[in-house]
């Protein structure tokens, strides 16, 4: 029977504290599943970055950590874990992403606050949008959320090219990988959507350097990671009106300061850390799945790659 240490906040326990025994005892998995599990008896823990395990050194027994959060920044470089560490891949995730995403594109390439936000006064003749086949989106990150906003999108009727560390090939989308891929997915992306992992080779990616290879006029989604964006680049963009808009949904500094300029730019709209979120009901049944695969001896789902950071 193994245990599994449910390492999270309060409130993530609220949540999850009935879900996941359910999602195991569906499996036909008996489990002691609880948050005050000795150390040395631990054979899975259910971790959050906010919750209370930092080290994993007493874990001696520890077979897997098995993430509540896609993003593993913020332990994947811990020294103490020496087990494998997977993130949390959730239908429900991709789904909320693919439909803010979409939404939030369609703003762009509608117009929309042209009549919303800056409603006209008086009736003056306009010019329609072009179709979706005649948009080009760019998507930097093609793992599992890049994957669902590209054929999202696709699915729309959008131009999609997608830049990844490594090729892949994805149907219906254009795929691009290294340095002279980064700067042809640049030159054509009409609205850029940020959806990178936050690692060393990412960081500040969006500079006063690739902001320069979009096309004028260009807008950008980053609901990925905040640190993907140099800030100062992107104000200057803005402010030199190459960049038309940015919609930001994660930062540097989370909340976001009050005297942070993007809050008074016109041409920034920000939103609050909520484009897409873990549905705990699906998260349950992941880290199931892999409780289940571990003691099967199956190979676990999701083990991020420690080398390359995801």
């Amino acid at each position: 029977m193994p245990n599994v240490l449910f390492a999270g906040t309060d409130d993530n326990w609220n949540t999850y504290q009935s879900l996941i025994p359910e999602a195991l005892a569906a499996r036909g998995i008996k489990a002691n599943f609880g948050r005050d599990l000795p150390p040395e008896t631990v054979d899975y823990i259910v971790y959050s970055p906010l919750g209370p395990v930092q080290d994993f050194a007493p874990f001696t027994r520890l077979k897997a950590v098995l993430s509540l959060w896609a993003g593993v920044e913020k332990i994947v470089g811990s020294e103490s874990l020496k087990v494998p560490l997977c993130r949390m891949v959730d239908g429900g995730l991709k789904k909320g992403m693919a439909e803010w995403v979409a939404g939030h594109c369609l703003r762009y390439h509608l117009g929309m606050d042209a009549h919303i936000v800056n409603p006209n006064t008086e009736w003056k003749s306009g010019t329609a949008p072009p179709l979706a086949e005649d948009r080009t989106i760019g998507i930097l990150g093609l793992g599992e959320l890049g994957q669902a906003c590209a054929q999202a999108l696709n699915c729309l009727g959008f131009k999609v090219s997608g830049w990844s560390r490594s090729l892949k090939s994805i149907e219906g989308i254009t795929c691009f990988s290294g340095e002279d891929g980064l700067a042809a997915l640049l030159s054509q992306s009409e609205i850029l959507v940020l959806l990178l992992p936050q690692t060393p080779e990412t960081t500040h990616i969006i500079n006063a350097k690739t902001l320069a290879m979009l096309p004028k006029s260009a807008c950008i989604l980053n609901p990925g990671r905040g640190l993907l964006i140099d800030d100062d680049a992107l104000l200057a963009a803005l402010n030199s009106h190459h960049i038309a808009h940015a919609t930001l949904d994660v930062f540097a500094k989370e909340p976001l300061p009050n005297s942070h300029p993007y809050w008074a730019h016109p041409n920034v709209t920000i939103t609050p850390h909520i484009a897409s979120e873990t549905r705990p009901k699906t998260a349950a049944a992941v880290v199931a799945d892999n409780v289940a695969r571990g003691e099967s001896g199956k190979p676990l789902l999701f083990v991020v790659d420690r080398r390359v950071g995801y």
